[in-house]
């Protein structure tokens, strides 16, 4: 008779690294949980602050900041598009689909969305990780205070700060009191003169917010939004508009061949009474495989020729919002410029900017630093993206919009060769995706690259 004794080895474990805690990572975090059943495969989110769920974009205090998607897109599961308005009406908040949260609202559900799913497998630490070492077949974390293993890491961080101001000469701001670089240290705009003069500099969505915040605070106050183009984002209507199936020809692969194309669909659509915005939301199914499908130098002319156009439509701002600008410049309490920082003047207290040559100059309290994301890595204040460029772990790609990697989220290091285990979700994947900022992109990012990282262990733990 042959007894079989079963083995007391203990089972392998598997541990994948989440770096950051924004929606990229708590998705991601999400995603792992879900499709992974192993008890041995642990989850680790580093996040800086220790709090999860907020990240840049829905980190800010302020409930006048609103989403710039309806409710109704932005569910953390695309395969359960009512999840977050089942949520928004469990706990209270506006259920309308067309509606648009506030931001610090879609943080909560984040957190939320993560506690439903989270178990003894999940470890959530604070805590700025410093550097990520590659060690045989895993990688080693070093953070502020310890360091640690991991089989698997997943880049979330985000976007990054954006790129210090500076004088058409070149001349880099001083560090002033007046200087606002950062444009989310809300405290800071709190504090200036009820009265105060402010020069926000960029007039996307975040220079947006930053004017609700000053005006609405301060009902004395002026600001002027200055940017290159100086245009807004256009406004989301007030309802849905009809469904559009936007096409493109397949031998359309340059940019303005693309741009061309998009025209003759928006005139098509206003002659059978349908507006261009159904136009821009039907390419959004499309828009990464039409950036793929370019070439190199067609990219580049996208982003020199089209990109602005493009970003003030497909990013459009709440019809909430568009009224309180509205309202703002009818008080001529807001006025939007084509400029820059053509020469800037420290008074101490104050500054006196001149916006473009031969203009009045401007005398501010403050100029705020809204000029969106610096994406070129090479030159990011991280120490974690400093650390990988400089070792050759990760490069930007291409067009220095990010970080260099394949189509399904896999990194590539300096010499273009894929770093076994380790993955990038979201924004840095924008130079690969174009499209790669907002929810529906990166929960469908979140999902392949879980995916991806369980398949990986199940086999390292077969193997072994």
């Amino acid at each position: 008779m042959t007894v079989t004794i079963p083995s007391t080895a203990p089972r392998a474990r598997t541990r994948v690294a989440v770096i950051g805690g924004g929606a990229s990572g708590v998705l991601t975090a999400i995603n792992l949980l879900v499709r992974s059943h192993d008890p041995g495969f642990e989850v680790v989110v580093h996040e800086a602050s220790g709090i999860v769920g907020r990240g840049v974009a829905y980190g800010t205090n302020d409930w006048r900041h609103l989403l710039n998607v309806r409710a109704r897109h932005m569910s953390a599961f695309p395969d359960a598009p009512s999840d977050l308005l089942d949520w928004a009406q469990r706990t209270g908040r506006s259920s309308d689909p067309q509606g648009f949260l506030p931001r610090a609202d879609y943080a909560i559900y984040l957190q939320d969305r993560l506690a439903d799913v989270a178990d003894d497998r999940l470890r959530i630490r604070a805590g700025r990780v410093l550097d990520v070492v590659r060690t045989g077949a895993g990688f080693e974390l070093v953070t502020e205070r310890s360091r640690s293993t991991a089989d698997a890491v997943v880049l979330c961080h985000g976007n990054q700060p954006p790129r210090p101001l500076a004088t058409a000469d070149g001349a880099a701001l001083p560090d002033a009191s007046w200087h606002i670089a950062n444009p989310w240290e809300l405290g800071r705009l709190r504090t200036l003169p009820a009265d105060a003069r402010v020069v926000v500099v960029g007039t996307g969505l975040t220079g947006i917010d930053t004017a609700i915040t000053l005006l609405e605070d301060g009902p004395a106050r002026h600001v002027t939004l200055v940017s290159r183009h100086g245009l807004l984002p256009k406004p989301h209507v007030g309802q849905a508009h009809t469904a559009w199936v936007t096409k493109v020809p397949d031998d359309a692969v340059t940019a303005d061949a693309i741009a061309a194309a998009v025209a003759e669909e928006c005139r098509a659509a206003v002659e059978r009474g349908v507006g261009w915005r159904a136009v821009v939301d039907g390419l959004r199914p499309l828009t990464q495989e039409l950036w793929r499908r370019l070439p190199l130098a067609e990219r580049r002319r996208f982003l020199d020729v089209h990109a602005r156009d493009w970003e003030v439509r497909r990013h459009r701002m709440a019809p909430e919002v568009a009224l309180r600008l509205q309202s703002y410049r009818y008080d001529d309490r807001l006025d939007l410029r084509a400029g820059g920082l053509h020469a800037v003047v420290d008074l101490g207290e104050r500054c006196r900017v001149t916006l473009a040559p031969g203009q009045e100059p401007v005398e501010a309290e403050a100029v705020v630093n809204c000029t969106g994301p610096l994406a070129d890595v090479r030159h990011s204040g991280d120490p974690l993206l400093r650390a990988l460029v400089a070792r050759g772990t990760v490069a930007p790609d291409p067009l220095a919009l990010g970080i260099d990697a394949t189509v399904d989220g896999a990194v590539r290091d300096a010499g273009g060769r894929v770093v076994d285990g380790l993955f990038v979700v979201g924004p840095p994947r924008k130079g690969t995706l174009w499209e790669s900022t907002a929810i529906p992109e990166i929960r469908g990012q979140a999902a392949q690259v879980a995916t991806a990282v369980v398949e990986r262990a199940s086999r390292r733990v077969a193997a072994n």
